[in-house]
């Protein structure tokens, strides 16, 4: 029986820190936001784990278009609804030089139970991402493409990386935020399934010891989506432009169709062993774009800005008809313009040359991020 086309619909959530204004230092959410939030976008808006986080999710997109909108929206919103409390959204993976042993949990009954189940370790949690969901409604073509996508999943990393600073250091990496992320269970790079079937069979044997209640504890780098009908990308740091985030969905929404179009031919992406690609994804967490990823058929390190070039002639009958063609030629730019990490350690050297000290220069790197935050909007 021939599998329809899928929809390809987009849905975008973010997560994003909020901070003082005056002082820079992260800042806990007023319940008075959170309800000026709430009040005009619904359930589009919500708290995270930690008290100074909130996070928004769009309605399903039918295109790179209506996500613009969207997000264009929700971020003006948690922005404006914040300036009424002296406080600013940053969208950024980690903040420069805040302490997580500060930042107490929200009191809520899901974030207590993970308080309680994962103990110290998620009390590191002070990191913020952003999940791209794609439509794929069938079930067993979801479980073909997740692991062909996973091939990916480092390129998209590299491209994201915003997360360089951690309690006030250079880690040496771009995107630290995965060096926190990882120490949680049941994360990393998703395993293959031979189908939909055998996924949910894997995950049953949690469900049924009690251990899950569901798969959306299941936090690897892409998943099926408990939800919706969709395959949910999770690698990436969050962008503090607005433009980045649509490039990066578009990239996730051109790529499976890309896939999908290849398997309409008789034809598929090749599956590598998740040790190869793993090592893809130390790359990408480490050098963001600066040091390339491997190509494993030509057995060489190929340059970013040679990988992204590729990307967007691969993309093209794909982006064509999605109509992202747009968002999807931007990728070079991305490269050689330089990631948001890129850009926080440009800004904060460039502070220390000017005579800052290393607080006051890592401050200049959050109103660095509050300006790009607001771009576009």
């Amino acid at each position: 029986m021939a599998v329809t086309t899928p929809s390809f619909t987009l849905g975008i959530e973010e997560e994003y820190l909020l901070v003082d204004r005056d002082t820079l230092d992260l800042a806990r959410a007023p319940e008075a936001l959170m309800e000026a939030c709430t009040a005009e976008l619904s359930e589009q808006v919500s708290p995270e784990f930690l008290q100074c986080q909130i996070e928004i999710g769009t309605r399903v997109c039918e295109n790179i278009g209506a996500a613009r909108e969207e997000l264009k929206r929700l971020r003006a919103t948690v922005s404006r609804c914040a300036a009424a409390h002296n406080l600013a959204p940053i969208a950024v993976s980690c903040h420069p030089f805040a302490d997580w042993k500060d930042q107490p949990h929200t009191d809520r009954d899901r974030y207590n139970a993970l308080s309680r189940d994962l103990g110290g370790v998620v009390r590191r949690m002070l990191i913020c991402g952003m999940h791209v969901h794609v439509g794929i409604e069938d079930d067993d073509l979801r479980a073909d493409l997740l692991p062909q996508l996973s091939y990916f999943l480092p390129h998209l990393l590299a491209l994201s990386s915003s997360s360089p600073f951690w309690q006030g250091e250079d880690t040496g990496l771009a995107s630290y935020r995965l060096t926190v992320f990882d120490n949680l269970p049941r994360t990393g790079l998703p395993p293959s399934f031979d189908s939909f079937g055998e996924y949910e069979r894997t995950v049953q044997v949690l469900i049924d010891l009690g251990v899950i209640e569901n798969s959306t504890k299941i936090w690897w780098d892409l998943r099926p989506s408990h939800r919706f009908p969709t395959l949910e990308t999770r690698i990436c740091d969050v962008s503090p432009r607005l433009e980045d985030t649509l490039t990066l969905a578009a990239t996730n929404q051109a790529l499976l169709r890309m896939l999908w179009r290849m398997r309409s031919r008789n034809l598929r992406w090749r599956r590598y062993d998740r040790f190869l690609i793993a090592e893809n994804r130390w790359r990408a967490q480490r050098y963001g774009t600066t040091e390339g990823l491997i190509d494993f058929g030509a057995r060489e390190i190929i340059p970013m800005q040679t990988l992204a070039e590729e990307l967007v002639d691969i993309l093209g009958e794909d982006a064509h008809a999605l109509g992202c063609e747009a968002e999807i030629a931007r990728l070079p730019e991305i490269v050689a313009n330089g990631t948001s990490a890129d850009r926080q350690r440009e800004v904060f050297k460039g502070n220390l040359e000017a005579g800052a000290d290393n607080p006051a220069a890592m401050r200049s790197v959050v109103e660095h991020l509050i300006d790009e935050f607001h771009e576009g909007l």
